[in-house]
């Protein structure tokens, strides 16, 4: 396994800047966030643009990968998390039009992986928007298969605020949808793992990797804290809003453990990409690094 990053806190660096740094202090690949260069959407931690995707050429390609190599880094994927079952449709067809882009760009880079999510229209439920996805995502996987790269999607219920709730902003979370994602597209998807979405919704992580290890394309490291007052006040059905706070890798409640034995049981052996969510080390680029550096020193251990 290979220890590496999430680009996208690093938004006022240049991808050049980060890898630098990255391979300086011990990390060795990179999640590349590929957002539109143009802007678009913007949340924390989403909207960074390391790569400018729309009409990449294969020299250009292979020059990232150089300077990358230089570094002693890899790509364990692209990433890109927008919405792609928005219930607005210019939105919805935005988003379809870069990540087909970001698919064609991993392709040239040859990159394997393209990491995103499969969404969900909020107003809707699961069925519904899962009927919505099948039709949606056919010639996107079918772009993807035919360049070779594997769609990985988070395993993130993007249920955090007033403006997700009440059915949030994906619906590729639980066990019975990832069977329905499997089923319908088999080894052409894949599943970007976080540990850290099982720990809010009581999700057994020993029983899910062995039901889906096999299908990890890609796995990041966050962890969770559950604020116990925060879930006192507002209770369960708040999902997660008030009570649920993401933290670097040792600072929550992940079996981190069980996590790695996990991963090495079901066979996998890619990267391991620290997400970096944690209010506690935000507001300066020294505090951000200093956070990716303790959840480095905390996994390292693990990493052989």
């Amino acid at each position: 396994m290979k220890l590496g990053l999430l680009t996208a806190p690093f938004e006022d660096a240049t991808l050049n800047e980060v890898a630098a740094w990255s391979g300086a202090n011990g990390f060795s690949a990179l999640e590349i966030a590929c957002w539109p260069d143009t802007g678009g959407e913007k949340r924390r931690y989403a909207g960074t643009s390391h790569i400018n995707v729309d009409g990449l050429t294969l020299a250009h390609a292979s020059e990232i990968k150089g300077m990358l190599t230089e570094k002693s880094i890899e790509i364990s994927a692209l990433g890109y998390y927008p919405n792609p079952l928005h219930a607005d449709r210019d939105c919805r067809e935005q988003v379809i039009t870069h990540l087909k882009k970001v698919i064609t760009a991993a392709s040239a880079m040859g990159v394997q992986v393209v990491n995103t999510f499969i969404g969900g229209n909020r107003k809707l439920t699961v069925d519904e928007n899962w009927l919505r996805a099948q039709e949606i995502f056919a010639p996107i996987v079918a772009h993807a298969r035919d360049l070779g790269v594997a769609l990985s999607f988070e395993n993130c219920p993007m249920l955090f605020s007033n403006d997700e709730w009440p059915g949030g902003h994906n619906i590729a979370y639980s066990p019975k949808i990832w069977r329905r994602i499997f089923e319908e597209w088999g080894d052409a998807v894949g599943m970007n793992f976080d540990p850290s979405h099982l720990i809010w919704q009581m999700i057994d992580q020993t029983r899910f990797i062995e039901e889906f290890g096999n299908k990890f394309a890609h796995v990041h490291a966050k962890d969770l804290m559950i604020d116990r007052d925060g879930l006192y006040n507002n209770g369960i059905l708040s999902a997660g809003m008030g009570w649920q706070v993401p933290r670097l890798c040792g600072l929550g409640e992940v079996d981190w453990s069980g996590f790695f034995s996990g991963l090495k049981l079901a066979g996998y052996d890619g990267a391991v990409i620290i997400e970096h969510e944690d209010r506690l080390f935000e507001g300066s680029d020294t505090k951000l690094k200093q956070g990716f550096c303790l959840a480095r020193d905390f996994l390292r251990p693990y990493i052989n």
